[in-house]
């Protein structure tokens, strides 16, 4: 108390002045634009994939500047960072200003340069960075929406002083980079090689999903378009009762006119309270929304989006905007674990043995699964597969054409033969592996 009043008696208080009356309403507007920003830089980078794809499909002007402002995420944070740091600096001038004009701290500097570090630092936080951080994580497309237009004249106006920053901290990064040494995959699917023939196969091919798991595409695992049981939206309820029951799937995409206007997913658990109704029951208001996924997306993050989305199957899409098939989550957790399968499960058989090295295979079979059946690299075919993930596939590649039944065509120690096909696809294909002689 006494160290106070010796403190409060030394400091001389100056009148109040227009110019200091004009310097408070700067602050406070600085400290307002300084929060703004703040609350902005939360709110964006709060925004999670499933809320950025909902907002693709709405058209308004404030959802188009949110929409550029959130692809150019570095030119954003760099704004942001640029901005608020130019206002926290003017606050900081401003405020030593005000405290000199109104306070004399001639005789105590010391407490001077305290009270004022303290006072600022106290207010920046609290009201520039802690208060408004908190509210920006609330309702982040709401607030992100709102400011979306600003930032995006802002983000204009400081492109010049952005693109420094940026570059600095591409620099940074990229000197960090060089300094760390990562395994590849390769590297650790060769050492699971080498481990001791002991060790259980069951916990190896686990560890080879694990990885291996972040480098595939929705596409290598996905269930093909033509091989997917959908539903007509204008199909009767009687008719989707009886798709049910032959096929007994929980979840059925729902299509309008072609598979590729899926217009929604019916859950069979949803059906269950109407499952007494007559036929003229309109199922088609009680389908969910689709959940849509390019073809180049990772698994590892399509498993993350399923998590925070809640779903389990994505609807996958081209670069056209078509449908190529579907995904689940039980495509996605067998790149770990394996085959699920359950009691109700039916044994899919998309090949037969037929003799020692010798196979016939379904044209529509993964390449994946082709390489666990006979026992390949996943690399043989990397430099002739181009895009194709069947074996139907390859061998259009292969071939350059539709092929003629009864067509041959080899590969290294592979030979195709072809048993089946129509005027669109190849049906059934005979694979015999030529072991080299040594």
């Amino acid at each position: 108390m006494p160290t106070f009043c010796a403190i409060s008696c030394n400091i001389q208080f100056h009148p109040f002045t227009v110019g200091n009356g004009i310097s408070l309403i700067t602050i406070v507007l600085l400290i307002f634009i300084s929060a703004f920003l703040s609350a902005s830089e939360v709110a964006y980078f709060s925004i999670s994939p499933s809320e950025k794809h909902k907002l693709e499909g709405k058209k308004s002007k404030k959802n188009f500047y949110l929409r550029r402002n959130l692809n150019s995420p570095e030119q954003l944070l760099a704004t942001i960072l640029v901005a608020n740091n130019f206002i926290k600096v003017g606050i900081v001038l401003l405020s030593s200003y005000l405290f000199g004009s109104l306070l004399d701290f001639t005789e105590m500097p010391f407490w001077g340069i305290v009270i004022q570090v303290v006072v600022i630092t106290l207010i920046i936080l609290l009201f520039a960075e802690i208060f408004p951080k908190i509210f920006g994580s609330h309702d982040a497309v709401r607030l992100a929406r709102f400011v979306a237009f600003p930032l995006y004249i802002l983000i204009k106006i400081l492109r010049p002083v952005n693109a420094v920053y940026i570059f600095s901290s591409s620099f940074i990064n990229n000197r960090i980079r060089a300094y760390n040494k990562h395994i590849s995959v390769d590297e650790l699917s060769q050492a699971l090689e080498l481990t001791s023939q002991t060790e259980l196969k069951e916990d190896k091919e686990i560890l080879k999903g694990i990885v291996k798991f972040g480098n595939k595409n929705v596409a290598e695992i996905m269930r093909s378009r033509v091989d997917v049981v959908s539903a007509d939206f204008n199909d009767n309820y009687s008719k989707i009762l009886n798709l049910i029951t032959e096929t007994g799937f929980s979840r059925i995409p729902v299509y309008l006119d072609s598979f590729d206007q899926i217009k929604g997913i019916l859950y069979i658990k949803d059906l269950l309270p109407h499952v007494h109704k007559g036929p003229n029951f309109r199922w088609q208001s009680i389908i969910r929304p689709p959940f849509f996924v390019p073809e180049t997306k990772k698994i590892d993050d399509l498993l993350e989006e399923f998590q925070k989305s809640k779903v389990h199957m994505a609807v996958v899409v081209d670069e056209y905007g078509g449908t190529s098939g579907i995904v689940t989550l039980e495509d996605v957790l067998e790149e770990i674990v394996g085959e699920i399968t359950d009691e109700f499960d039916e044994e899919e058989k998309f090949y037969t043995k037929i003799g020692e090295n010798k196979f016939l295979f379904d044209g529509k079979t993964l390449l994946k699964d082709f390489y666990k059946v006979t026992g390949a690299e996943d690399s043989v075919f990397d430099e002739v597969k181009g895009e194709a993930d069947t074996l139907a596939g390859l061998i259009l590649e292969l071939k350059g054409e539709i092929p003629q039944k009864n067509d041959t065509i080899s590969y290294k120690n592979y030979v195709f033969s072809i048993e089946a096909v129509d005027n669109r696809r190849i049906k059934q294909i005979k694979v015999e592996i030529k072991i080299p002689e040594e």
